[in-house]
């Protein structure tokens, strides 16, 4: 067994080290700067404290650019700070869902995922690094603030500078470090996610729904991997496990720069999906994201499934998963501003829901008490509790669940859930890599506003359509499991009769703002269900940019991304 010692070296602290909804992201350049990298990893290390002395730790990430390099830093730091073992993913690759996976499997102390989920990558992209805790989830906001404050006073790191692994086989290495063994177990990426979603889903079912089965004709489906992570997930689990040909799975080798994609599954940067769908034979279509927790669904000619539609759908059928069949559904959640479609499910079934901030760690609480089974954003990102991340996969074979269940279309079943609940509709448009200084001008404004006396009962009117001011505020959430308290988590301007704006500058994109603006409107007459949420919710939009004054602030005239 090789005998190395550690080195302890000196540094500066970083400005801006501070992780947003879902760890630090910034470009590739910033996270190659001398120590830049080492000084945010040692900080987790320091937060963990005592905890990390014979621990052991998962390491994995999305694949894109300077993953590898990121992963022997992260193995040289925690083979100086104590950490026993370490749980790696062959080349370096791991689901975001797989690492909540192992860590939940192999009940680690927590793992360090290497993503900027879907942000786009090369080296001229980003890159990310977030701490998901011993419960598989994304650090809470007292451990990631704590990582913070340690980055700013951060003056010296230790490190294994002469530990070198080979993480392109799978094998298990062991070096003697000052004294102590320190392990390396390079896994296979896909094994213990694919075990998992067999213990979940009737996969037999599945596959007669797709190969075709008593008469019924084979139900097509089309995957699309956007060269992120989950290409060998989805040759796993569609084609050797479920029968899914190698060509109806599409961009399926993860890449350094996602082949030049934007790794985000949503009508504009999944366009190639939605126009192979609509013009092609397929029944079913699915995208996820780089690092494989967000999900696009559409159905027969490019039908698109809304994410906020989407949870409240698997919501309305869960009792058809053999994984809910046995645990039973104990509540529901979704985050602020995603659609409350499914607020009207939990409603009718008599079983409790809850609003919180954007950010999966919030469910998590909710999941480790006993009172959350299903979960979603309108990120695209919908998950439950067998793990405490979102989840694209699983997404997609619990929808193909409902499919072979009920033996309709996407589109029919959406139809019919309409039918049963009324129609949320819903829309959020993006406008990205905003001046942050003049987006938190408009935030103000829009915030000074809402506190006028006079602004609850006001009415704002457009295209003859009038709504009435209910109530307005800064979000704020109060966890019913452990009392922390999240504030500013957007501005809600709720009318009168269940319609919203929301304004939110989002934590997620690596430099400038991403202003977020959501609109929702309920219709409970049929005759509105087949129209365009576009169109139905012009209304609303044009009240919402009036208001804002979001062109005067921004100079957008329009936004990046409409989903």
């Amino acid at each position: 067994m090789t005998s190395l010692a550690s080195t302890i070296v000196n540094t500066v602290s970083f400005e801006g080290q501070k992780p947003g909804t879902s760890g630090l992201r910034k470009a590739v350049k910033v996270f190659q700067q001398e120590h830049y990298t080492e000084n945010f990893v040692q900080a987790i290390f320091d937060a963990l404290g005592k905890n990390l002395e014979g621990s052991t730790l998962v390491v994995g990430g999305d694949g894109r650019y300077y993953g590898k390099d990121a992963v022997q830093k992260i193995i040289k730091i925690a083979a100086a700070n104590g950490v026993s073992k370490l749980l790696v993913g062959q080349d370096g690759v791991l689901s975001t869902p797989a690492v909540s996976t192992i860590i939940r499997k192999y009940k680690t102390l927590g793992g360090i995922v290497l993503t900027a989920s879907h942000n786009p990558g090369g080296p001229n992209g980003d890159f990310g690094i977030k701490f998901n805790c011993e419960n598989g989830g994304p650090a809470p906001d007292a451990v990631t603030n704590k990582i913070y404050e340690i980055t700013t006073t951060l003056k010296q790191y230790k490190i294994v500078s002469g530990l070198q692994v080979d993480i392109d086989k799978i094998q298990s290495v062991s070096f003697q470090v000052d004294g102590k063994t320190f392990s390396v177990d390079v896994i296979d990426s896909v094994q213990d996610y694919a075990a998992l979603m067999k213990e979940i889903f009737d996969f037999e079912s599945i596959k007669k729904l797709i190969q075709g089965d008593g008469g019924r004709p084979p139900f097509q489906v089309l995957i699309n991997a956007m060269n992120g992570v989950t290409g060998p997930y989805i040759k796993q689990i569609f084609g050797k496990e479920l029968g899914v040909s190698d060509s109806n799975l599409v961009n399926s080798v993860p890449k350094e720069d996602f082949g030049g994609l934007h790794p985000d599954p949503n009508l504009t940067y999944a366009a190639d999906l939605v126009n192979a769908v609509k013009n092609g034979p397929y029944d079913f279509g699915a995208a996820f994201d780089g690092d494989g927790d967000r999900n696009m669904i559409i159905g027969k000619k490019a039908f698109f499934v809304n994410p906020s539609d989407s949870l409240a759908v698997l919501a309305a059928n869960l009792s058809v998963i053999p994984y809910f069949k046995k645990t039973g559904v104990k509540g529901y959640a979704r985050s602020m501003p995603t659609g409350a479609a499914v607020d009207r499910v939990a409603q009718k079934t008599n079983i409790e829901c809850f609003q919180v901030p954007t950010g999966w760690k919030y469910f998590g609480n909710l999941m480790d008490a006993g009172r959350l089974s299903l979960c979603g954003e309108e990120s695209f990102g919908t998950g439950s509790d067998h793990i405490r991340e979102k989840d694209g996969i699983w997404a997609s074979l619990a929808w193909l669940s409902v499919v072979a269940s009920l033996g309709k279309s996407v589109e029919e079943i959406l139809l019919d859930h309409w039918k049963t609940y009324g129609r949320n509709f819903f829309t959020r448009y993006d406008y990205e890599n905003c001046d942050a200084d003049k987006s938190n001008k408009m935030m103000e404004y829009i915030e000074e506003l809402m506190k006028k006396p006079d602004f609850v009962g006001t009415k704002l009117t457009s295209q003859s359509k009038t709504y009435v001011v209910k109530e307005a505020d800064n979000y704020s959430y109060k966890d019913p499991i452990d009392g922390s308290v999240a504030s500013k988590q957007g501005l809600r301007i709720l009318f009168d009769d269940g319609s919203r704006i929301i304004f939110r500058l989002s934590g997620t994109g690596s430099s400038g703002a991403t202003i977020r603006l959501y609109i929702e409107s309920y219709e409970s007459d049929p005759a509105t269900f087949t129209q365009d949420p576009q169109t139905v919710l012009k209304p609303l939009v044009d009240i919402s940019l009036t208001l804002s004054k979001l062109q005067e602030y921004t100079g957008r005239d329009k936004p990046t991304v409409i989903t």
